[in-house]
């Protein structure tokens, strides 16, 4: 499952850049597309530094970084998508099946410290 998601948030970053890359800019499109830029592609980076944890809680404090990535994606899209800039519903269902699949691996990484 590891390599999975691994090329699953990479994968979640391609579109994004691609949805940002032909856009008419004004200021506040920059900004809101920078920062969804950002949070798709940090939070891939920071599963994969997850996959790397010396420990449970390294592992805990390092999924709960993508998973705070994942959570801004989903703010920006909204944004996006309340602004009716562009339609943006499968980013959002993706971004939301990954936040579920955080949430609740860190459920049960934490199940597991405790009862260590």
């Amino acid at each position: 499952m590891e390599n999975n998601l691994k090329d699953r948030t990479k994968k979640f970053s391609f579109p994004i850049i691609d949805l940002v890359e032909p856009m008419d800019y004004s200021i506040s499109k920059k900004v809101v597309m920078n920062q969804l830029v950002c949070s798709a592609t940090s939070m891939g980076a920071n599963y994969r530094a997850t996959c790397r944890a010396r420990s449970g809680k390294e592992f805990i404090a390092k999924l709960n970084i993508v998973l705070e990535e994942i959570d801004e994606c989903c703010f920006w899209l909204e944004i996006i998508q309340a602004k009716k800039w562009y339609a943006v519903e499968t980013y959002l269902k993706e971004a939301d099946e990954l936040t579920a699949i955080f949430v609740s691996s860190l459920k049960t990484m934490n199940k597991k410290l405790l009862t260590s």
